[in-house]
């Protein structure tokens, strides 16, 4: 007999997990293609995913004034929003995207430790592990990634990371989450302001940044809430390794970008590392 309940929950995460990774696939298209700029994209897709959020809980705040902002997490979701975009400006999807999903996971096992959580041998091998694969992707070489873009998609996931744990209290991740966008609007459009100069705006572009803004962060962050209740915690943690392969594979299936074999050892050794984190937590709880 078919779990109706499981497998509404894996459908649910399939979508989030292909919504997350078509996010890299679209900031990749429109700037690697010149088709917009950095700033401007994000804008754009912060404005269209607070207008679609918005929407979407239209009903609610028409009952009830909407609930208290969360502004440290709106500032995150910036960082995040603002690193992510001018980071592909130089990186390839899966490269990106296997840093900034690294780094948003190391970030919150930097934070268990924070809190005092025990590590077993397995997670410390694991955590150095996946270090020294991150470390090795971005050594100086033939193959290496563009220093600085590194440097802001690390800034970007740490936010991320930052961003995810603020959100464990939220009593309405949804209601949150479209407070957080509408708050984050004002910041981008500053930065946009502080560019202004380099400004580029294709039409094209602009219809990249609003279904990446519209459908595959807000709609897409929407679905990932709807999946986490039927998700365990270190569930959810391990299934978001996949966003890198698969954006590692769609930069190669649409956008030509090679599969270099530094990346592919690189994300071994980086996912399987954070698996061997999270597994080992996974034993103990």
């Amino acid at each position: 007999m078919i779990d109706s309940r499981g497998t509404r929950t894996a459908l649910l995460t399939i979508f989030a997990m292909l919504a997350f990774a078509g996010n890299s696939l679209l900031c990749r298209l429109a700037l690697g293609q010149d088709l917009i700029d950095a700033a401007s994209f994000t804008s754009v897709r912060v404005f269209a995913g607070a207008v679609t959020l918005a929407v979407m809980m239209l009903p609610r705040w028409r009952r009830e004034s909407p609930g208290p902002v969360n502004w440290p997490a709106a500032v995150m979701l910036f960082v995040y929003m603002a690193g992510f975009s001018f980071a592909y400006r130089s990186l390839t999807a899966g490269t990106g995207a296997l840093i900034l999903f690294g780094a948003v996971q190391l970030t919150m096992i930097a934070f268990a430790l924070r809190a005092s959580e025990r590590f077993s041998m397995q997670g410390w091998t694991g955590l150095a592990v996946a270090l020294a694969g991150l470390a090795w992707l971005v050594a100086p070489g033939v193959t290496a990634p563009d220093t600085v873009g590194a440097i802001q998609m690390t800034v970007a996931g740490i936010a991320w990371g930052i961003y995810s744990l603020r959100g464990r209290n939220s009593h309405h991740a949804l209601e949150s989450t479209a407070l957080n966008f509408i708050c984050a609007v004002p910041l981008v459009l500053a930065t946009s302001l502080i560019f202004i100069d380099a400004m580029l705006a294709t039409p094209a572009g602009i219809g990249l940044a609003v279904v990446s803004g519209a459908i595959t962060s807000g709609l897409g962050y929407v679905i990932w809430y709807a999946a986490l209740p039927g998700l365990p915690a270190t569930t959810a943690s391990i299934v978001q390794l996949t966003v890198p392969v698969i954006a590692a594979f769609g930069g190669v299936a649409w956008l030509a970008e090679d599969m270099t074999p530094r990346l592919v050892v690189a994300s071994i050794a980086t996912l399987g590392g954070v698996w061997m984190v999270l597994s080992q937590r996974r034993k103990k709880n």
